[in-house]
Protein backbone atom coordinates (compact mmCIF):
# COMPACT_ATOMS: atom_id res chain seq x y z
CA UNK A 1 0.00 0.00 0.00
CA UNK A 2 1.43 3.35 -1.05
CA UNK A 3 2.00 5.90 1.67
CA UNK A 4 -0.20 8.95 1.15
CA UNK A 5 1.63 12.27 0.94
CA UNK A 6 0.94 14.47 3.91
CA UNK A 7 1.07 18.25 3.72
CA UNK A 8 4.08 19.67 5.58
CA UNK A 9 3.78 21.96 8.57
CA UNK A 10 6.00 24.90 7.63
CA UNK A 11 6.44 28.37 9.11
CA UNK A 12 4.00 29.54 6.39
CA UNK A 13 1.37 26.99 7.42
CA UNK A 14 1.78 27.96 11.07
CA UNK A 15 1.38 31.66 10.15
CA UNK A 16 -1.80 30.94 8.13
CA UNK A 17 -3.28 28.80 10.90
CA UNK A 18 -2.43 31.40 13.57
CA UNK A 19 -4.23 34.05 11.48
CA UNK A 20 -7.18 31.65 10.99
CA UNK A 21 -6.91 32.04 7.21
CA UNK A 22 -8.56 29.21 5.25
CA UNK A 23 -6.34 27.48 2.69
CA UNK A 24 -6.05 24.21 0.80
CA UNK A 25 -2.95 22.01 0.48
CA UNK A 26 -1.55 21.17 -2.96
CA UNK A 27 1.46 18.83 -3.19
CA UNK A 28 3.18 18.13 -6.52
CA UNK A 29 6.39 16.60 -7.87
CA UNK A 30 8.94 19.43 -7.65
CA UNK A 31 11.34 19.87 -10.58
CA UNK A 32 14.54 21.90 -10.17
CA UNK A 33 14.19 25.21 -12.08
CA UNK A 34 10.69 24.15 -13.23
CA UNK A 35 8.99 27.17 -11.71
CA UNK A 36 5.31 27.93 -12.05
CA UNK A 37 5.07 26.13 -15.42
CA UNK A 38 5.67 22.81 -13.65
CA UNK A 39 3.50 23.51 -10.60
CA UNK A 40 0.56 24.69 -12.73
CA UNK A 41 0.89 21.66 -15.01
CA UNK A 42 1.15 19.23 -12.09
CA UNK A 43 -1.84 20.75 -10.29
CA UNK A 44 -3.90 21.25 -13.46
CA UNK A 45 -4.42 24.97 -12.83
CA UNK A 46 -3.85 28.08 -14.96
CA UNK A 47 -0.29 29.38 -14.57
CA UNK A 48 -1.76 32.90 -14.22
CA UNK A 49 -3.30 31.77 -10.89
CA UNK A 50 0.02 30.43 -9.57
CA UNK A 51 1.69 33.34 -7.78
CA UNK A 52 5.47 33.60 -7.51
CA UNK A 53 7.08 34.91 -4.32
CA UNK A 54 10.15 36.86 -5.44
CA UNK A 55 12.73 38.21 -3.02
CA UNK A 56 14.40 41.34 -4.35
CA UNK A 57 16.36 44.26 -2.98
CA UNK A 58 16.98 47.88 -3.81
CA UNK A 59 20.39 49.42 -4.45
CA UNK A 60 20.84 49.92 -0.68
CA UNK A 61 20.32 46.14 -0.19
CA UNK A 62 16.93 46.64 1.52
CA UNK A 63 14.97 43.43 0.87
CA UNK A 64 11.38 43.28 -0.35
CA UNK A 65 8.87 40.68 -1.50
CA UNK A 66 7.12 40.85 -4.87
CA UNK A 67 4.07 38.66 -5.56
CA UNK A 68 3.59 38.13 -9.30
CA UNK A 69 1.48 35.97 -11.62
CA UNK A 70 3.38 32.85 -12.68
CA UNK A 71 3.04 33.68 -16.38
CA UNK A 72 4.34 37.24 -16.00
CA UNK A 73 7.67 38.90 -15.18
CA UNK A 74 8.38 41.88 -12.94
CA UNK A 75 9.48 45.10 -14.62
CA UNK A 76 12.20 45.97 -12.11
CA UNK A 77 12.61 49.34 -13.83
CA UNK A 78 8.91 50.17 -13.28
CA UNK A 79 8.98 48.84 -9.70
CA UNK A 80 12.03 51.01 -8.93
CA UNK A 81 10.20 54.03 -10.37
CA UNK A 82 7.10 53.27 -8.25
CA UNK A 83 9.25 52.88 -5.11
CA UNK A 84 11.35 55.95 -5.85
CA UNK A 85 14.66 54.07 -5.81
CA UNK A 86 17.45 53.80 -8.39
CA UNK A 87 17.15 50.08 -8.95
CA UNK A 88 15.53 46.81 -7.91
CA UNK A 89 17.44 43.56 -8.26
CA UNK A 90 16.67 39.89 -7.58
CA UNK A 91 18.46 38.56 -4.49
CA UNK A 92 20.91 35.70 -4.84
CA UNK A 93 19.47 32.37 -3.64
CA UNK A 94 21.66 32.51 -0.49
CA UNK A 95 20.57 36.07 0.33
CA UNK A 96 16.90 35.24 -0.30
CA UNK A 97 17.19 32.26 2.05
CA UNK A 98 18.81 34.42 4.76
CA UNK A 99 15.94 36.93 4.56
CA UNK A 100 13.11 34.40 4.42
CA UNK A 101 14.31 31.18 6.02
CA UNK A 102 13.09 29.30 2.93
CA UNK A 103 14.98 27.53 0.16
CA UNK A 104 14.54 29.08 -3.28
CA UNK A 105 11.77 27.11 -4.97
CA UNK A 106 9.99 26.88 -1.64
CA UNK A 107 9.78 30.56 -0.72
CA UNK A 108 6.50 31.66 0.84
CA UNK A 109 5.53 35.23 1.71
CA UNK A 110 4.02 33.91 4.97
CA UNK A 111 6.10 33.19 8.06
CA UNK A 112 9.31 34.71 6.76
CA UNK A 113 12.29 34.95 9.09
CA UNK A 114 12.39 38.71 8.59
CA UNK A 115 9.49 41.11 7.98
CA UNK A 116 9.83 42.82 4.64
CA UNK A 117 7.61 45.17 2.64
CA UNK A 118 5.38 43.25 0.23
CA UNK A 119 4.38 44.45 -3.24
CA UNK A 120 1.61 42.56 -5.02
CA UNK A 121 0.60 42.81 -8.65
CA UNK A 122 -2.84 44.44 -8.44
CA UNK A 123 -4.47 42.10 -10.97
CA UNK A 124 -3.93 39.13 -8.62
CA UNK A 125 -7.02 40.45 -6.81
CA UNK A 126 -9.08 39.72 -9.95
CA UNK A 127 -8.74 35.99 -9.20
CA UNK A 128 -11.01 34.11 -6.80
CA UNK A 129 -8.27 31.67 -5.73
CA UNK A 130 -4.51 31.75 -6.10
CA UNK A 131 -1.88 29.07 -5.55
CA UNK A 132 1.15 30.34 -3.67
CA UNK A 133 4.12 28.59 -2.11
CA UNK A 134 3.45 27.05 1.28
CA UNK A 135 7.07 27.12 2.43
CA UNK A 136 8.45 23.94 0.86
CA UNK A 137 9.47 22.85 -2.63
CA UNK A 138 6.59 20.95 -4.22
CA UNK A 139 3.94 22.46 -1.94
CA UNK A 140 1.49 25.25 -2.77
CA UNK A 141 -1.49 26.50 -0.80
CA UNK A 142 -4.73 27.58 -2.41
CA UNK A 143 -5.94 30.83 -0.87
CA UNK A 144 -8.26 33.75 -1.55
CA UNK A 145 -6.07 36.70 -2.63
CA UNK A 146 -8.13 39.00 -0.38
CA UNK A 147 -6.88 36.94 2.58
CA UNK A 148 -3.32 37.55 1.37
CA UNK A 149 -4.05 41.29 1.49
CA UNK A 150 -5.47 41.01 5.03
CA UNK A 151 -2.47 39.02 6.24
CA UNK A 152 0.43 40.76 4.46
CA UNK A 153 -0.95 44.26 3.85
CA UNK A 154 0.89 44.54 0.53
CA UNK A 155 1.28 47.65 -1.55
CA UNK A 156 -0.63 47.01 -4.78
CA UNK A 157 1.39 47.74 -7.91
CA UNK A 158 1.14 47.34 -11.68
CA UNK A 159 4.60 46.19 -12.73
CA UNK A 160 3.88 43.02 -14.75
CA UNK A 161 5.34 42.48 -18.19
Amino acid sequence: MAKESKAPVTAAVRALRAAKVPFTDHLYAYEEKGGTAVSSRELGVDEHAVVKTLIMEDEAKNPLIVLMHGDRQVSTKELARVLGVKGIFPCSPDTAQKHTGYLVGGTSPFGTRRRMPVYMEETILDLSCIYINGGKRGYLVGIDPRDVVKLLNPTLVRVAI
